[in-house]
């Protein structure tokens, strides 16, 4: 749900069209969502008390840059915009990994209940990706539609994502 309302937020900016970007990103954050698991999984529990202590804080620094960049350039003048395309680069792996950081609790809850890995992370990474395409989509026609407007919003939404995860941490 987290990368599903990621993507509703990143499709609602002018760099998200068309097949490469819309498939980039969807192919990284089920990626990142099939890996994560993995990872938290080969750990297991000797490095769990490391990231659990932490990974809340790294998923809401993150997802909130990226926020408020959305959000600053939603309020700027269209020729001053220079939000980058979030497909690419270190903000799609950022985004890739804010989404996908609390899989690695997955992994290491699969580890201590002897469940093996591979079923569940390609059913997981499958599902993340598709329902980041379709949340790519509905945002980029919430874009089309209320332009700037949904920009902001997806900038919140990103910064609410963020709180979300520190909240349920630390409840």
């Amino acid at each position: 749900m987290d990368a599903f309302a990621v993507a509703l937020g990143a499709g609602s900016l002018e760099a998200i069209k068309g097949f490469r970007p819309n498939f980039r990103l969807s192919f990284h954050f089920g990626l990142f969502q099939f890996f994560m698991p993995i990872i938290g999984w080969l750990l297991g529990s000797t490095f769990s008390k490391y990231i659990e202590s932490v990974d809340h804080w790294i998923a809401l620094s993150i997802l909130s840059i990226i926020g408020i960049r959305m959000i600053i350039a939603a309020l700027k003048y269209e020729e001053e915009k220079i939000l980058k395309d979030p497909s690419k680069g270190m903000t799609m792996v950022m985004l890739s990994v804010a989404t996908s950081i609390d899989a690695l609790a997955v992994g290491l809850s699969l580890a201590m209940l002897e469940i093996g890995i591979w079923y569940p992370c390609i059913i997981i990474g499958i599902v993340t990706a598709v329902i980041t395409l379709i949340g790519l989509r509905i945002g980029n026609q919430l874009g089309k539609k209320f332009g700037k407007t949904m920009e902001f919003i997806g900038g919140l939404i990103l910064i609410g994502i963020g709180i979300k995860i520190l909240i349920q941490h630390i409840s």
